[in-house]
């Protein structure tokens, strides 16, 4: 299996970005979330221009956070400087939106825009809409200012049948966060497949982005140090569970009565309530970062075994190779502690 990393927008990232690239791993992939993080454009833009092999992902931006030309130029901007080296991950906008404080899109949105951003970012026109106007669109300049030419990789984020179908139809990749479960992923793989049937689209990558921490001999594998590695994962969906109970209690709902006893002092930790308007203002500051010690109490086993890849090199292997044989492609690790080291022991696993 292939390896890349995801990592935040912000200055200096570059040089995470060359040591990925000098390490062997595949890709290396920058989050689109504008309130937490930096701008994932102009950051990538300056690992492409440091680095000469590694793919450079955005995973994911979203209808909900961009129009279609202006993600189409973005993207296409960046395949002028890293030519045939660019993914383009499109989602619903869960993270970017909540932490807005509003709701993601629709798979049907999700569905056109990133159609739209196929035709674009290949020469292509598109149909654009603006209300009831509806005009025809394409790039008016290629040449030194977009490149349209060498192909973009495109991945939908997916954790369930919609989203999946959705790939399927438009022939792209599958990207899915914290989904370390080979029969999940059969089960994406299944939905892309029959979606995909009569359309002549051949099924392409699929990249799973998780945590992993590698236990050093006699380590206890929900210690200090395996939650630290994993915590921003489980508190992610602590926050998301917290942020949506009274809206979409289902979710909350399907978790254990310790889980919700985790959301419930996240809550109060934060000093905010779950139909508080401004919770997303206290529940995702530092979201995705490394966790504050404090916090070491709310990463429970049961989350860190359902999202993250935590054991000895022969357990991650067995564990890897069984995500192989569902279809994952690529793994990609968020590193939070000690990022270089993290990827060092990331690419000596998959060797």
């Amino acid at each position: 299996m292939r390896a890349g990393v995801v990592a935040t927008a912000r200055p200096g990232v570059e040089d995470l970005a060359v040591r990925a690239e000098e390490l062997g791993l595949h890709s290396f992939w920058l989050n689109d979330t504008p309130m937490v993080h930096g701008d994932p454009f102009i950051a990538l833009a300056l690992c492409a221009k440091a680095t000469r092999r590694i793919k450079l992902g955005i995973g994911v931006t979203s209808p909900a956070l961009r129009s279609a030309p202006a993600a189409a130029s973005g993207f296409a901007g960046l395949n002028a400087l890293a030519p045939g080296r660019i993914v383009c991950g499109v989602g619903t906008g869960n993270t970017a939106r909540r932490t807005l404080g509003m709701p993601p899109t629709t798979t049907a949105a999700l569905e056109e825009f990133t159609a739209a951003l196929q035709d674009l970012c290949a020469g292509r026109s598109t149909g654009y809409r603006e209300g009831d106007r509806v005009r025809d669109i394409r790039f008016l300049h290629t040449g030194a200012h977009v490149n349209t030419t060498d192909p973009i990789e495109f991945v939908v984020a997916a954790l369930g049948p919609k989203a999946a179908a959705v790939a399927g139809r438009l022939g792209t990749g599958l990207v899915s966060f914290g989904l370390p479960d080979p029969a999940a992923w059969r089960a994406l793989h299944d939905a892309r497949r029959h979606a995909a049937r009569g359309t002549h689209r051949h099924p392409v990558d699929s990249y799973l982005v998780t945590a992993l921490h590698v236990l050093d001999e006699d380590e206890d594998p929900h210690g200090d140090a395996a939650r630290d590695a994993t915590g921003h994962l489980v508190l992610s969906l602590l926050a998301f569970a917290a942020d949506t109970a009274a809206d979409t209690p289902s979710f909350a709902e399907r978790l254990g009565p310790g889980e919700r006893e985790a959301v419930r002092r996240l809550l109060d930790r934060r000093g905010t309530t779950a139909t508080a308007p401004d919770r997303h203002t206290k529940l995702y500051p530092g979201y995705l970062g490394r966790i504050a010690p404090e916090d070491r109490d709310l990463v429970l086993p049961s989350l860190m075994t359902r999202l993250a890849l935590v054991g000895t090199r022969d357990d991650l292997r067995s564990r890897i190779t069984a995500l192989a044989r569902a279809g994952v492609d690529e793994l990609l690790v968020q590193p939070v502690v000690d990022p270089p080291t993290e990827m060092a022991r990331l690419a000596e696993l998959l060797a």
